[in-house]
């Protein structure tokens, strides 16, 4: 992936967005998270400095790969996005499945979460029925679990089944982040353009906060798709989504595919993990 930092431009008067001193083109962090539902297991110690993934970890993942240290989590922070606090770069990798490989069978994805140092940070995996993947294929709703370096679930990812003809500018694409799951910390809603993927990211309270645009051809061939995360009047870039190239071969005889999530280091730890639920929306494969 690319890792040259976004360039942003400094706040202008005119814009929309809020924010304390040194946050630029989005909100700061806000006190007064939501308690986490009865039953969440909160993550492990605090400063734990887990490296490897433990044998009893996620079915399928390898073991012994590095995970990134666990920093120390930040006041108001949600359990298991503390992570985030330390990194303005995500590289999402999915696994192959040899099933979908040889007959074509639409299996249930799975991702590798990790910094710009290859150290994993969490594990996706999608959590849909044998029917509605095979059914509805890449416009399925879907359920997404993502879990931390413990094995808990940390963030989830809600999508319902919605419309995905630009036709319709009715019911159209939408997911809810979860952190911790059933506690929302914000949305991602398809806005309706004839020609362009255009999205917008909303925090809890459904409160728009930046837009996403991309191509108006979301085709891959031998470069990335890249879809900037603006701020809400359009002028300044601060961040990037990005579907990577994975070579010839992969393209052709596999449905893997590789992400890059680019953020100022200093967003706001809710609005990263809102973000990366972006991500599974607009490049879903």
């Amino acid at each position: 992936m690319d890792k040259q930092n976004v360039q942003m431009n400094p706040p202008h008067p005119g814009t929309n967005l809020t924010g304390p001193p040194g946050h630029i083109g989005y909100p700061g962090p806000q006190a007064g998270y939501a308690v986490p539902p009865p039953g969440y297991a909160s993550p492990g110690p605090v400063g734990f400095p887990v490296q490897h993934q433990p044998v009893t970890g996620h079915p399928g993942a390898p073991t012994q790969v590095p995970w990134m240290p666990a920093p120390l989590p930040p006041l108001n922070c949600p359990p298991g996005l503390e992570y985030l606090t330390q990194i303005d770069q995500l590289l999402i990798h999915q696994q192959i499945e040899l099933l979908e490989v040889l007959i074509g069978f639409e299996t249930n994805n799975k991702y590798e979460i990790k910094n710009s140092l290859g150290q994993r940070i969490y594990f996706a995996a999608e959590d849909t029925d044998c029917c509605t993947r095979n059914c509805c294929g890449p416009s399925r709703p879907f359920t997404m679990r993502i879990l931390d370096n413990m094995g808990r679930e940390v963030i989830t990812l809600e999508r319902p089944l919605r419309c995905t003809s630009c036709c319709f500018p009715c019911c159209l694409q939408e997911i809810e982040i979860q952190a911790p799951p059933g506690v929302p910390v914000g949305y991602v809603t398809q806005t309706w353009h004839p020609c362009l993927p255009k999205f917008t990211i909303q925090n809890e309270r459904r409160e728009d906060v930046l837009r996403i645009s991309g191509p108006c051809v979301i085709c891959s061939c031998c470069a990335d798709i890249d879809f900037e995360v603006k701020s809400l009047d359009d002028k300044y870039v601060v961040g990037k989504i990005s579907k990577h190239w994975t070579g010839l071969i992969k393209e052709l005889f596999t449905d893997v595919d590789n992400f890059g999530i680019q953020f100022p280091l200093d967003l706001d730890v809710k609005m990263k993990a809102v973000m990366l639920g972006a991500c599974f929306l607009i490049v879903w494969p």
